[in-house]
């Protein structure tokens, strides 16, 4: 069946060219509108979560965590992929919250969904904001995890984005979409 936008590409073929734990990269033949058949790579991976958690203060609890990919220490929110486990968004947004940095929310809300490199990736992440973040339990850390919780005053957050101090997009993108649609007077 062809898509039946005229700038859709129709996929002939897929394969998994490489798989390992948390993503794999897809091989599709493809045959672009204008009729020639060509290749295209990409990163596959399930659904993820971001959270942009504020403590009763007004806090946000960051984290510091180790990225091999770019040799650093890089300041962020706490993020993962969705698991099969998980009832809901929601659930995987409380799940990594408390894995990561050990707090619990008293409630979320859905922030944004966005695609955010749907030219290499299927990435899909899914951003919510959690009120009430209160330490509960110790981190439960996956194996290749090295996270350092952070708590940061909003200000201090924003500050640190506008300066390039924090480049993680995730979180950039969290901020920034709270900072412009949904930061008020009466919350942090």
């Amino acid at each position: 069946m062809s898509p039946t936008d005229p700038l859709a590409w129709d996929t002939l073929e897929r394969e998994v060219a490489y798989s390992c734990p948390g993503f794999d990269v897809v091989n599709e033949s493809v045959q672009l509108p204008d009729g020639a058949e060509t290749d295209f790579d990409y990163l596959s991976e399930p659904a993820s979560v971001c959270v942009l958690p504020f403590t009763p203060d007004g806090d946000v609890v960051c984290i510091d965590e180790w990225r091999q990919a770019v040799s650093r220490v890089n300041r962020g929110l706490p993020v993962g992929g969705t698991e099969p486990d998980d009832d809901d968004l929601e659930a995987a947004a409380r799940r990594e919250l408390a894995e990561e940095t050990g707090h619990e929310a008293d409630h979320l809300e859905p922030l944004v969904t966005v695609e955010p490199a749907n030219g290499i990736a299927d990435s899909v992440i899914h951003c919510f904001v959690a009120y009430g973040c209160r330490p509960t339990a110790d981190q439960q850390l996956d194996h290749n995890e090295s996270i350092r919780v952070t708590p940061l005053a909003y200000e201090t957050l924003l500050e640190a984005i506008r300066n390039g101090e924090i480049r993680d997009g995730r979180a950039v993108l969290a901020v920034s979409y709270y900072q412009l649609f949904e930061a008020t007077e009466d919350q942090p």
